[in-house]
Order: structure tokens, then C-alpha cells, then sequence
């Protein structure tokens, strides 16, 4: 497939993830069929890729008739057997594994040939994906980081069977939707999250064992190595229950003790409190 003839997007998922998602395909001037289960979550997905396109135009960013061809360009559907003729799809569904095997199955039978299978997942192993798939050779990691508009790396997830020409045209969409790509073999945790979790998980421990206050292990993280966030508030934006589950991923498929998630961690997660989106994590909100 020539790289360059991606035209219809089809988003999967409009959640926070998907919407960012669909929104900057829109901005790179790409139709986009945004799809989701819920009339109510669609709906809201749509009204935050609006939104986020009036504050480009606000900011100076994006020009007003830029905007409205966008928001032209933009469908939306509650089946993907409704939607026709697919160039690349992009699965941003919720990480759970036979969801999203159930949605490739459908992905199979809807993109065209030739077409990519993507899959935002931040931590489900793309061969086992593409194993479910006809062509698992089509399917191939696509791991935007949140949020979409802003954050400026997507990492590519090869797995065993992805072709060269499915990397070609998932690197270009990336690149057209200027973005910056890493690519990572298909292992656990993937680049970012097997190195920025068991830095989250020691920060748990650290407190945990009393070795300092929570603000003051983030203090020191944040003037220590210059990030502009501590792990312990970066684990509560995240939310608990993701750092929890992305860890017991690392610890499972690497099984290695090193990953092994903190008590603490676990423990506030058994408490609901999973950091900003519950009001309550390391910190309060």
C-alpha cells in the first residue's frame, strides 16, 4: 500500500484517548469515522474534539476555515459494520484484552486490503491482537500518549508478524499528524511504560517505607532530574488503577521481581482511590 494514500480514518473508542486521537487526524485534514457503542459517549467524544478545535482557532493555532472543513470531515457511528471503505484504523477502546480482540475481528472485516489495523494499547501484546486478525501482518501498535493534541511522541509496537509496508504507513500517518515516532519490539510495557513504571512503583515504595514525604519525594524528583511533574502526582494523573495494572503486566509477562507492584499502590487502589479522576490518590484534589 502506498504510504500516502491513507484517507479514512476510522477511530475506535471515544474516550479522552480516541477523541484526542480523531481530533488530530481531523487537523491533518484526513476524514475520520469516530465509532463507539454509546450514542452518550459519542456525543461527548465529538464535543471534545469541537472544543479542542475552537481553542486552536482561539490560540492562533489553527484557522477558522481550517476548523470548519475539520468539523465537516468528522463522522460518527455506533457499529462498524456501518462504515465503508477504511484506510487505517485506530483501536483506542478500554484496555481489556478480549474487548479489543472482539473489535479486530470486526477491524478484519472493514478496513480495506491493504489497510493498517492499529491499536492504541499501552500495554496487550500486538502479536496475540494480530493473532485473532486474517492478516495479522496489517496490525501494529500505534501508542499515543495523553493528551493526544499536545504530547508530541507516538510509539510504533511492531509485533512478530507486522510487514515494513504496515510500519511505512503507520509511520507516515504519525509523521503527517506531526507527531514524533520511537519504535519498540513487542515486549512488555513496550519503551515508556517499562521504564516510567517501576520508577512510579519505586516512588511507592520510597514512600511507603517512610523514606519521605510524598511531596517531598516529588520535590525532589522534579528539581532533582528536572521533570515537570513527581512520579507520585504523575501516578495520580495517570490514574492508580492504570500504573496498578500496567505494572502487573510488566511483572506477569517479564516475570521478573523487580516489577512486582507496590502494597501501597495496591492497597489505595483497593480504596477507589485512584488519583485526580477520584478525588483522592497520594493527594487530594
Amino acid at each position: 500500500m502506498a504510504t500516502e494514500h491513507t484517507e479514512h480514518v476510522v477511530v475506535v473508542g471515544a474516550g479522552q484517548m480516541g477523541a484526542g486521537i480523531a481530533q488530530v487526524a481531523l487537523q491533518t485534514g484526513l476524514r475520520v469515522t469516530l465509532v463507539d457503542v454509546s450514542e452518550e459517549g459519542l456525543a461527548k467524544g465529538a464535543g471534545r474534539i469541537r472544543a479542542g478545535l475552537a481553542k486552536l482557532v482561539e490560540k492562533g493555532k489553527l484557522e477558522d476555515a481550517k476548523r470548519k472543513a475539520a468539523e465537516a470531515n468528522l463522522a460518527t457511528a455506533t457499529r462498524l459494520s456501518e462504515v465503508k471503505e477504511v484506510d487505517f484504523a485506530v483501536e483506542a477502546a478500554t484496555e481489556n484484552e478480549e474487548l479489543k480482540k472482539r473489535i479486530f475481528q470486526e477491524l478484519d472485516g472493514v478496513v480495506k486490503p491493504g489497510g493498517v489495523l492499529a491499536t492504541n494499547t499501552s500495554s496487550i501484546p500486538i502479536t496475540r491482537i494480530g493473532a485473532v486478525t486474517k492478516r495479522p501482518e496489517s496490525v501494529i501498535g500505534m501508542h499515543f500518549m495523553n493528551p493526544v493534541p499536545v504530547m508530541q511522541l507516538v510509539e510504533i509496537i511492531r509485533g512478530a508478524a507486522t510487514s515494513d509496508a504496515t510500519y511505512e504507513a503507520t509511520r507516515a500517518l504519525a509523521v503527517r499528524m506531526g507527531k514524533t515516532t520511537v519504535v519498540s519490539r513487542d515486549m512488555p510495557g513496550f519503551i515508556v511504560n517499562r521504564i516510567l513504571i517501576p520508577m512510579l512503583n519505586e516512588a511507592c515504595f520510597a514512600l511507603m517505607e517512610g523514606l519521605g514525604t510524598a511531596e517531598d519525594i516529588d520535590t525532589a524528583m522534579k528539581l532533582g532530574t528536572n521533570q515537570p511533574m513527581g512520579p507520585l502526582q504523575l501516578a495520580d494523573f495517570i490514574g492508580l488503577d492504570t500504573c496498578l495494572s500496567i505494572a502487573e503486566v510488566l511483572h506477569k509477562g517479564l516475570g521478573d521481581d523487580k516489577y512486582r507492584p507496590c502494597p501501597l499502590l495496591r492497597q489505595y487502589v483497593d480504596a477507589g482511590w485512584y488519583g485526580k479522576k477520584s478525588g483522592r490518590g497520594f493527594y487530594k484534589y
